[in-house]
């Protein structure tokens, strides 16, 4: 028998590797909404959201029925052999909705590191440059090149190198700990004008492809730049003919308010990568750049076995659906505000909270041991995440240093639910502050 929380650990044990590791001990039995049951018949309000995959919710109707109806009829051809239409459709709707007028055409492959893979290929054919410049702080994946282009060492990197060449790192737009030691608006926006002397001191325009930018990064805290930043980037890059790739696979499909992050900015990039929330689920990530880039690449020199997966792909055809239908990018608005609310009054209370920052439903609450010095609280926070846990609450931590929260609800969240969560974090504040 397997159907025991203990049994499966012991099995687990056995079969799977270690470094295969998950954030709970628990075994999830059912998903709805913005509620998880594990098989002990233990409920959780989630917060996380399978790392901000579910905005439309788990177990959507539509979503549901979509992908039975699809695999009905047929689960795989490999669209490279035999195509079919909900490929061509959802490439038609990521082009008429990733932002910018330019023609856009798309690629599909199954997750966000693919995605990001096959962007920085298309880039370095298309400009017949090497180069790739990222962020500090920012995070692509668990592919060489992926890891190559992840800031964080540990765990991401440890023991895995030697990495990919030709990768370059700039500071992000950290404003609570600004790296050049300003403050805005007095700084003008410095951290993105650092980009032209970095292009003196530590790579040649001339054989750079690309800058891949999270416009609010994940795992690197939730940060989010001042609204001249991403404007000043995207022109130093349209200077020296570098191409600007907007990594929307966790800001995407509206996760901060907007379909897509950018919008906020005004800034079209050049290629655009999305995947996590897209098919709620599915396997499925994409590629959408200007149509002259993606079609530079020859036939065959892009794509994969399962890319564009046609139970993939009619979820996310979906998921558009759904969030047209539920008005989603407005709920998540005024969830997002709902929540910025609460952890701002939380704020007031308890002097750990350093910072509270987001955009629309993607906040982040950084974590301090005491406000003047910025000292991280790794620990502190770590506490927390279990009380919560503990408590019906599912909350996950990032940040360089491992103490900022960041939520990652699905956009159905309820009124109720919410309050109930917040109920759980303040708590979970007030435990931690006391001992």
């Amino acid at each position: 028998m397997t159907d025991t929380k203990e049994n499966l650990t012991q099995l687990r044990e056995k079969y799977l590797a270690s470094g295969f590791a998950s954030a709970r001990p628990c075994y999830v039995k059912k998903a709805q909404g913005a509620l998880v049951w594990d098989m002990d018949d233990n409920e959780y309000i989630d917060f996380a959201g399978g790392i901000a995959v579910m905005n439309v919710g788990h177990s959507h109707p539509e979503i549901v029925s979509a992908v039975k109806n699809q695999a009905e009829n047929f689960m795989h051809t490999c669209f490279m052999v035999l195509p079919y239409d909900s490929t061509i459709e959802l490439a038609k709707k990521l082009c008429t909705s990733v932002p910018g007028n330019t023609p856009k055409k798309a690629m599909f492959a199954n997750s966000g590191a693919e995605a990001v893979e096959n962007a920085i290929k298309i880039a370095r054919y298309y400009t017949k440059r090497t180069g790739i410049i990222a962020f500090e702080g920012g995070f692509h994946g668990r592919t060489l090149l992926g890891m190559s282009l992840t800031s964080k060492a540990k765990p991401y990197k440890l023991g895995f190198g030697p990495f990919a060449p030709e990768t370059y790192r700039i500071p992000y737009a950290y404003c609570y700990r600004c790296p050049f030691g300003k403050e805005y608006p007095s700084c003008d926006v410095k951290c993105a004008d650092h980009l032209e002397d970095f292009l003196i001191s530590h790579t040649a325009p001339e054989t750079t492809a690309a800058f891949i930018a999270e416009p609010i990064p994940g795992e690197g805290g939730y940060m989010v730049p001042p609204p001249e930043y991403f404007p000043k980037l995207k022109a130093i890059c349209e200077k020296y003919g570098i191409l600007f790739i907007a990594d929307e696979i966790q800001t995407g499909m509206g996760r901060t308010g907007s379909l897509f992050a950018m919008e906020h900015w005004g800034v079209e990039a050049d290629i655009t990568t999305t995947a996590k929330s897209l098919a709620a689920g599915m396997p499925l990530s994409a590629v959408v750049g200007k149509a002259e880039i993606m079609d530079s690449v020859h036939p065959g020199g892009i794509g994969g076995t399962y890319g564009a997966n046609p139970l993939a792909c009619k979820a996310a055809l979906a998921v558009f659906d759904v969030i047209e239908k539920e008005n989603l990018l407005e709920k998540g608005k005024a969830l997002g505000e709902k929540l910025m609310s609460g952890l701002k009054e939380l704020e007031t209370k308890f002097d750990i909270i350093g910072d509270v920052r987001g955009m629309g439903p993607l906040v982040g609450v950084e974590l301090v041991k005491d406000r003047k010095s910025k000292q991280p609280a790794p620990e502190a926070t770590k506490a927390i995440t279990d009380y919560c846990f503990e408590h019906g609450l599912l909350l996950l931590s990032c940040g360089t240093y491992g103490n900022v929260l960041r939520f990652m609800m699905p956009l159905v969240t309820t009124d109720q639910q919410m309050e109930k969560g917040m109920e759980i974090l303040s708590d979970a504040f007030g435990a931690i502050a006391n001992k």
